[in-house]
């Protein structure tokens, strides 16, 4: 038999602990589905808020990544359009080489024609000397893979500093000098026949060397192409982790949310019925 006192409502005291604990998961429901997030804090799950957060970290390195890829793409790009420039130079200069080398036109026709093959020379040159992105010139063997590795230009895609995380532009471009000098056209002119003949072979080797080194560009390009479509897959997949983690489930949260609503208003009307039960001692006291 229960005893009957009016100093401790036990009954009162255990509906409003259960009201309260009703009260707080309510809010927890409203907070989930007002914010669409499961894990807020510790609270919520410490293993689940240290993995989400661990591999939401990736997910923003490998953001960077693409965009750093993004950026390095631009770079050698830069770079494919000044040596396309230049092939088309090359091809000039032969043509008029091979003009000059023709029997039918005399010298004051050939020292007429070298004035655009020395013209295009220079341009070469100045285009080499002049191509640049952000600072760092692209043709003059800056981006040779001989240069120190202290200087090399590297590009930063993954979540760490592993070789594996990152592109060495010098290694994969291998980008040396295309100045004419480098190119082995130093003198080359056409003002004679014979010089036109040399003039020929010259550029025959040229165009020959630039094509190897347009060559190790576009292969770069391909390459990077890859990296930054496997860096958007596995953003995609870290992303549905994250969100299988740490998202709400609407449908869930919402039947919680009911059924918190119904025992939070359920443990009012109890309280309140608790508070009831020590008026049945004022009976005992009728007529003292």
């Amino acid at each position: 038999m229960v005893a009957l006192v009016i100093n401790s409502n036990l009954s009162s005291l255990n509906a409003q602990r259960h009201l309260e604990e009703n009260r707080s998961q309510l809010g927890s429901s409203i907070n989930r589905i007002s914010s669409g997030v499961r894990i807020e804090g510790a609270s919520d799950g410490g293993a689940e808020l240290t993995l989400s957060e661990n591999i939401r970290a990736d997910v923003l390195a490998l953001q960077q990544g693409s965009k750093n890829l993004t950026d390095g793409t631009a770079f050698v790009k830069t770079a494919e359009g000044a040596l396309n420039e230049i092939s088309g130079i090359l091809l000039r200069l032969r043509s008029l080489a091979s003009q000059s080398a023709n029997g039918t036109i005399g010298d004051v026709e050939r020292i007429s024609t070298d004035l655009e093959y020395q013209a295009s020379i220079r341009e070469l040159d100045r285009i080499v000397a002049t191509t640049e992105f952000n600072g760092t010139f692209l043709l003059d063997g800056t981006l040779a893979s001989s240069q120190p590795d202290a200087a090399h230009n590297v590009l930063q895609l993954g979540v760490d500093s592993r070789s594996d995380n990152q592109i060495d532009l010098n290694n994969i471009l291998n980008l040396t000098n295309v100045g004419t000098a480098s190119l082995g056209l130093t003198g080359s002119n056409i003002t004679t026949q014979g010089a036109a003949f040399q003039a020929l072979n010259d550029l025959t080797a040229s165009i020959d060397q630039l094509i190897q080194v347009r060559g190790r560009v576009g292969t770069a390009q391909i390459r990077m192409l890859h990296a930054f479509d496997n860096l958007q897959v596995q953003e995609e997949n870290l992303n549905a982790a994250v969100s299988s983690i740490r998202d709400a489930d609407l449908a869930e949260e919402l039947t919680m949310l009911t059924k918190n609503q119904l025992l939070v208003q359920a443990g009012v009307a109890m309280v309140g019925q608790a508070n009831l039960n020590p008026q049945a001692a004022l009976t005992l006291l009728e007529g003292v």
